[in-house]
């Protein structure tokens, strides 16, 4: 059992927790994940390891509550406890000093490409951020990213904060008034892919963390399969970060909405159970 130490939205069903894990946290490295179960019946999901503190021994996740077992996870509060807890999983990001390093965060996503970013610093690149959300909202760790960037980006679709757009169309200003030479991209699959546009042309090195369906984060069920430079990953094991030149991002598509209607017939399930228990609870 994991014991939550302490739990906080950040966004709209965005939610940060920091959980004792402390041999997770002395070996957890940039772009590595867990898996994690709720409870003995839950179902294992990937998260990444957005931080950690060796002296407390914990790890920070951050989770976007999106289906029911993440909605179910966002239910939980400090002093709350975790069955399973189990990583560091999947490969490091490959850190060097490339020069100047752009990450780039939508929504959710920010809270994956953080610790990279902070790795990049401390390799000796200048680093650049750029995170889009929605709205003002959805923007996260902006703070934390200016502690350990050169400079950072805001890009809202709705222009409530930062720049009106997207961020390809920060990238695309970065890269027409100074030399990029790498760049990391986490979010929604048509985000990266956009980045994957942009940079190809320019023949800047560009790097995706994916997240497809994945059980038990060993390569054994196969769930998590993609194709990359036309062969076959695991993207537990080999990833999960990829050359984004090399992503089918079509393919990747189709294989996240394999199981789309189960995971909407669960969802609802648990947000009618959920109105079931609130209706019936006594109110003094």
């Amino acid at each position: 059992m994991h014991k939550i130490v302490s739990a906080e939205f950040l966004a709209p069903d965005i939610k940060r927790f920091r959980i004792e894990a402390p041999k997770i946290a002395a070996k957890r490295k940039a772009g590595q994940f867990v898996i994690i179960r709720i409870n003995e019946n839950g179902e294992r999901i990937p998260l990444t390891i957005a931080d950690s503190d060796v002296n407390e021994g914990t790890i920070t996740i951050i989770v976007q509550g999106i289906g029911y077992t993440t909605k179910e996870l966002n239910e939980l509060n400090t002093g709350d406890f975790i069955s399973d807890v189990v990583g560091p999983l999947g490969q490091p990001s490959h850190i060097e000093n490339f020069g100047t390093a752009v990450s780039i965060g939508g929504g959710v996503g920010t809270a994956i490409a953080y610790p990279t970013a902070v790795a990049l610093k401390e390799a000796g690149n200048y680093t650049v951020s750029i995170i889009g959300g929605r709205t003002k909202e959805f923007i996260i760790l902006e703070d934390e990213m200016r502690k350990v960037c050169d400079e950072v980006f805001i890009t809202t679709d709705d222009g409530s904060y930062g720049k009106h757009g997207f961020v390809t169309d920060k990238l695309k200003e970065l890269i027409e008034t100074r030399k990029i030479d790498f760049v990391l991209a986490i979010g929604p699959i048509p985000m990266m892919k956009a980045v994957a546009e942009v940079t190809r042309e320019k023949g800047i090195k560009t790097v995706v963390s994916l997240n497809p369906v994945m059980v038990d984060g060993t390569g054994m069920c196969g769930g998590c399969r993609a194709t990359v430079d036309n062969k076959t990953v695991f993207v537990c094991v080999d990833g999960p970060e990829f050359d984004a030149h090399k992503v089918d991002f079509e393919t990747l598509t189709r294989r996240n909405k394999t199981y789309l209607m189960q995971e909407k017939e669960s969802l609802n399930a648990h947000q009618c159970k959920s109105m079931s228990i609130e209706e019936n609870l006594i109110v003094p």
